[in-house]
């Protein structure tokens, strides 16, 4: 597959003046519910009306959707309002069901984008369609497992597609439900640039507080659109009610977002700057988290250390270390100067917190 400007065919027939914007409940749980939001959002800038029909859950026993009856849900809601309707499909079952009940978009969950067998199943299901698709990342970060979803609907002839970025699993605790790891649709962009990219922010989150940062980010990083989870009543939704906001607060998040435009060279230059800028300001505040993470490390190293009578200060040690990152720099154009005066900061900063913890320990 190769980058092409027809990648960007079915975005620009919208020709919208603002970013595409899909929104709706992150299940559809009754008709009226299904109903009333897609009414709620039918004069926004949402030109595309989401639901889960299938919920592929983490655990058994949750609410797992109700099933192709919401489909029927969809079909009335967009006769009623215009909008586009879109749900997620996870097997040629389901891609059968949605095509019947003439759903515009379909997209493939995190989950099933991780197995090749399931996507081919899919993408064959599809073959020659007309309808778009959708990607979303894979559970886990790796941009080859990504793109090779986005090759197999591909080479089935399916010319419609773009891809959503939900943000990677972690073990570890953040501030995020799932870490963005922002590097890697920007890899992804760098590849194929005409290939739409939405952000869901909702899923990135996991509660409804910082949506608006993750859609101004994901805008200053030159993505196409964000999809939302959008419910009348989101703290009683059937599932994932905490990353939920109401139509009236997606109409707010739209007015309160900074949409560049680009109108001449000057414009270009300075979207393209803005751009790079915040691409530098994932990385630093990626950069704090993993210092963050190295200094919880060496208070457990204080700890012990002072459990065990031994010298906070291990020359042998400090020095291995020096000497790997001087060589690991080298590979990144990074000059010895530079490690050096980088390692001895975070060496003395480490040195500090285990001294902290020796002194709390003797008090």
């Amino acid at each position: 597959m190769e980058n092409k400007k027809e990648l960007r065919n079915w975005l620009d027939a919208f020709n919208l003046d603002h970013p595409l914007v899909i929104a709706g409940p992150c299940s559809a749980e009754t008709e009226e519910q299904v109903l009333k939001i897609a009414h709620e959002l039918k004069d926004t800038d949402a030109t595309v009306f989401r639901a889960g029909i299938w919920k592929p859950r983490t655990r058994p026993g949750m609410f797992e959707g109700v099933g192709a009856l919401g489909l029927k849900w969809l079909q009335k809601a967009k006769e009623e309002t215009g909008m586009l309707t879109t749900t997620e499909v996870a097997n040629p079952n389901h891609v059968e069901l949605a095509l019947k009940h003439d759903v515009d978009i379909l997209w493939i969950g995190a989950r099933t984008t991780v197995s090749p067998f399931n996507i081919q199943e899919i993408a064959e299901a599809l073959k020659g369609t007309d309808k778009t698709v959708l990607i979303k990342n894979p559970v886990n970060p790796d941009l080859a497992l990504w793109l090779g979803a986005v090759e197999r609907f591909y080479t089935q002839d399916v010319k419609n597609l773009g891809v959503i970025h939900r943000g990677f699993s972690t073990y570890e605790k953040t501030r995020y439900r799932n870490n963005p790891e922002w590097q890697v649709a920007v890899d992804l962009q760098n590849q194929f640039p005409d290939l739409p990219l939405i952000l869901d922010p909702s899923h990135i989150a996991g509660r409804r507080d910082i949506i608006f940062d993750l859609c101004q980010t994901g805008l200053d990083l030159n993505y196409d659109g964000i999809m939302v989870e959008t419910h009348y009543d989101p703290d009683n939704a059937w599932s994932d009610a905490k990353q939920q906001i109401t139509p009236a607060t997606l109409v707010q998040i739209m007015k309160d977002l900074k949409i560049r435009k680009e109108e001449g060279t000057a414009a270009e230059f300075n979207n393209k700057l803005n751009t790079l800028r915040t691409q530098i300001d994932v990385v630093d505040h990626q950069l704090i988290e993993s210092l963050g993470k190295r200094m919880k490390i060496a208070d457990a190293i204080g700890e012990l250390k002072t459990e065990n009578n031994v010298a906070i200060l291990q020359s042998k040690r400090w020095n291995e270390i020096l000497g790997a990152m001087i060589l690991e720099g080298e590979k990144h154009n990074l000059s010895e100067e530079f490690i050096l005066r980088v390692f001895k900061a975070i060496h003395q900063e480490s040195i500090n917190h285990q001294k902290k913890i020796s002194r709390m320990e003797e008090a």
